[in-house]
């Protein structure tokens, strides 16, 4: 058994001229796991590879997978990804993950950047002020999640309340609003933050049915989660297919 063509040829828009030195070290493992990672589960798929690795990136945030992280984002600045939304990817990572898991990648992505020859800071892609940051992260969360999110802010126990606050000005004014990525790209990839992180079916859920609520379809979140069984390996994405469907009423 070898490597196959397509996974040579994908390998190769990935990473140009790199060779592995698991061929030397694992050639075993390296056969099946690029014949299956780059040629299989490409050929499963609809996505085109700026909305496949954009979805790689933020499932690996997720599940901590920092080394992996490293190596993937200059393949996904080869397959489109650009410097503005792998930033805006890591950085809305914390709203859901939080900042001990994301600082790692915070470094991570800064330090790549770099080496390919990206100045930073990038562009700034904040739209909201501390003043209108509520206002605006409502009106995101009724866009997603319906009008029931109408109030939201100002809902629940009086003494969890700020938490429905700060989801509303913190997550969604902050972080939801910024410019650099559209909003189905920032909803499927918090979808992919909590396939990744797992222990979340609740949110998966919700998330799951946020967004098809925006047009991110039960067929595209599946090829989504197909492309991530690489990188998280089966259970994880067993468990983000039975959100989709159960937010689907399958």
């Amino acid at each position: 058994m070898a490597v196959s063509e397509q996974a040579e040829k994908y390998h190769e828009r990935m990473f140009p001229e790199y060779r592995s030195s698991f061929k030397t070290t694992d050639p075993e493992f390296i056969e099946r796991f690029d014949n299956f990672a780059f040629d299989e589960v490409i050929r499963e798929s609809s996505l085109d590879d700026r909305t496949r690795f954009m979805a790689i990136l933020a499932v690996l945030v997720g599940c901590q997978g920092i080394d992996e992280f490293r190596v993937m984002l200059p393949a996904a600045l080869n397959m489109g990804v650009t410097p503005v939304e792998a930033k805006e990817i890591v950085y809305q990572a914390a709203a859901y993950l939080g900042i001990g898991r994301v600082f790692p990648f915070l470094t991570a992505v800064n330090v790549v950047l770099e080496n390919c020859g990206v100045k930073l800071p990038l562009a700034g892609q904040s739209q909201t002020t501390m003043k209108n940051r509520m206002e605006k992260g409502e009106q995101i969360q009724i866009a997603v999640f319906g009008k029931g999110m109408k109030g939201f802010s100002h809902s629940g126990p009086s003494e969890t309340r700020h938490i429905n606050r700060w989801l509303t000005d913190n997550c969604f004014g902050d972080y939801y609003t910024r410019s650099g990525l559209a909003i189905r790209e920032r909803e499927m990839i918090t979808f992919c933050f909590l396939s990744g992180l797992g222990g979340c079916e609740a949110q998966l859920t919700a998330h799951a049915s946020g967004n098809m609520g925006i047009g991110n379809s039960r067929e595209f979140l599946i090829d989504v989660i197909s492309q991530c069984v690489p990188y998280i390996g089966y259970p994880g994405c067993l468990n983000a297919i039975a959100a989709v469907n159960k937010a689907a009423g399958r």
